[in-house]
Formats: C-alpha cells, sequence, structure tokens
C-alpha cells in the first residue's frame, strides 16, 4: 500500500503555490498594468489556494482511483 505522509502534501502544495502564484502575478500585471495590484491579487491567491489545494490533495489521497496496490 502507498501512503503520502501530510509533509510530502505539505512540500508540494507550497512548490505549486510558488509557481502558480508567479503566474497570477504575471497574468494581473498584463491585465492591470500595475504591479501594486497585481501583488495584492498575487497574495490574496496565495492565501486561499494553499489552503484549497492542502484540502483537495488529501481528499485525493483517500480515493483509490487510478492506483494500484503492489506487493514488496
Amino acid at each position: 500500500m502507498i501512503v503520502e505522509k501530510v509533509y510530502r502534501s505539505v512540500a508540494k502544495t507550497t512548490s505549486w503555490r510558488i509557481f502558480a502564484t508567479l503566474d497570477t502575478v504575471i497574468i494581473s500585471y498584463f491585465i492591470t498594468g500595475n504591479w501594486v495590484m497585481a501583488t495584492s491579487i498575487g497574495a490574496i491567491e496565495v492565501a486561499t489556494k494553499i489552503v484549497l489545494y492542502y484540502a483537495h490533495e488529501r481528499v485525493w489521497n483517500r480515493i483509490s482511483f487510478g492506483r494500484i496496490t503492489t506487493k514488496p
């Protein structure tokens, strides 16, 4: 059985949020033309989506869809 540890989910969540938030800030800048507004949007987005992604990841760890169990 494969079990993903909580700290792995936290590490994946953090690394993904860094890349995704940079993407949001850049897109927001191109839309608004304002770095202050773009980073404000990115800050709000990172705060909410870290929690949402972590919860999403932990739920998927409980779902067997697409997983196989191998014997050691």
